[in-house]
C-alpha cells in the first residue's frame, strides 16, 4: 500500500479541514492509499512534515491557502523532493488552486486528485525563493502580512480590504527599474505584479496567464493621474486593463526589478526577499494532481 503525506493547517480559512479529515482519510483508503497526517501548527516547520519522505510516498496532500503551498513547495524544493502534490483549497487566499480547477467541496477535490495523473506545472523563482501564483511589489503589496491571521480566519476576505483601505494615505508613486529581454521600464509606478497564476485577491488580472507555458505575466500599473485612474479601475473590472496605455504588460521567463523606495515584496501572501529582484519562471517546476 502506497503512502500519502498529508500536510494540514488547522487555522486555515474558516477551520474547513476540521471537520473533513475523516472524509479524507476514508477517500484514500476506498482508494488503497495509507494517509500519514502531519499537522502544522506554532513552533513545527512545514519542513519536518517531509524528514520520512521516500519512494514509498506516491504523493504529498496539502490543505491550506496559497501560503501554505508556497511554504511546501520551498521546503520540497530546499530538500529536492519531487514527487507530486495535490491541494485541497481550505485557506482564506485559495486563488492558485481555484485556477487549477480544484473544486471547493473537499471530497470532491480528493477523488478528483486520486482519478488523476500528475501534470507539469511552472513555478515562479524570486531571488532564492518560489512562488506559486504571484509575486508583488508596490502599494497594497504587504496588506496580507499586515491583517492578524484571527481577523483573517474570522471574517475572511474583508479583512484584507479594511486592512488596504488603512493604507490609502500612503498612496503615492514609486520609482522602479525593469529590465528583461522582452521589455524594459525606467520610471514610476503604483503596483507590479508577476503572476504564474491568473488572481489575486479573487480579482483576475491575469487573465491571459497559463501555469503551463514556461512564462510569467507581468502587469505594472504605471503612476498616473489620478483623474484617468477611474477609467483603469473600469477596465480592470471589464478584464481589459491589459491593453490600457497606463499598463505595462509582457510575458517573459527572466525578469530584473530595481528600486530604492522603501516598499516590500510579496510571495502570495508572505514577505518576500529584498531589492533586487531577480524573478524567473521554472518550467514544469512541480507536478500535480488534480488538474482536469
Amino acid at each position: 500500500m502506497k503512502k500519502v503525506k498529508f500536510i494540514y493547517n488547522p487555522f486555515s480559512g474558516e477551520n474547513i479541514i476540521l471537520s473533513e479529515l475523516d472524509k479524507v482519510i476514508s477517500i484514500h483508503q476506498e482508494f488503497g492509499y495509507q494517509v500519514l497526517p502531519f499537522r502544522i501548527e506554532k513552533g513545527v516547520t512545514i519542513e519536518e512534515a517531509l524528514d520520512e519522505i521516500d519512494d514509498s510516498y506516491y504523493y504529498i496532500l496539502v490543505a491550506g491557502g496559497d501560503g501554505t503551498v508556497d511554504s511546501l513547495v520551498n521546503a520540497m524544493k530546499n530538500r529536492n523532493i519531487n514527487i507530486p502534490i495535490g491541494v485541497l483549497p481550505v485557506g482564506t487566499a485559495n486563488d492558485f488552486a481555484k485556477f487549477l480547477g480544484m473544486p471547493h467541496d473537499v471530497s470532491t477535490c480528493v477523488r478528483q486528485i486520486l482519478s488523476s495523473e500528475p501534470k507539469g506545472v511552472d513555478i515562479g523563482q524570486i531571488n532564492d525563493k518560489y512562488f506559486v501564483n504571484v509575486a508583488s511589489t508596490g502599494l497594497f503589496t504587504d496588506v496580507s502580512q499586515k491583517t492578524d491571521v484571527n481577523l483573517k480566519n474570522t471574517i475572511g476576505k474583508l479583512a484584507y480590504y479594511l486592512k488596504g483601505l488603512e493604507q490609502l494615505p500612503n498612496f503615492r508613486k514609486l520609482k522602479v527599474n525593469l529590465k528583461s529581454k522582452e521589455a524594459e521600464y525606467d520610471g514610476h509606478m503604483y503596483l507590479l505584479l508577476v503572476f504564474n497564476g491568473q488572481t489575486a485577491g479573487n480579482f483576475k488580472l491575469a487573465t491571459r496567464a497559463d501555469a503551463m507555458d514556461g512564462f510569467l505575466d507581468v502587469i505594472m500599473f504605471k503612476a498616473t493621474p489620478i483623474k484617468e485612474l477611474i477609467p483603469l479601475f473600469i477596465n480592470v473590472l471589464k478584464g481589459e486593463h491589459l491593453d490600457n496605455n497606463n499598463v505595462l504588460y509582457f510575458k517573459t521567463n527572466d525578469l530584473m526589478v530595481y528600486s530604492d523606495e522603501d516598499i516590500v515584496t510579496d510571495i502570495d501572501g508572505e514577505k518576500g526577499p529584498d531589492f533586487p529582484l531577480r524573478i524567473r519562471c521554472i518550467n514544469e517546476g512541480i507536478k500535480v494532481l488534480g488538474i482536469k
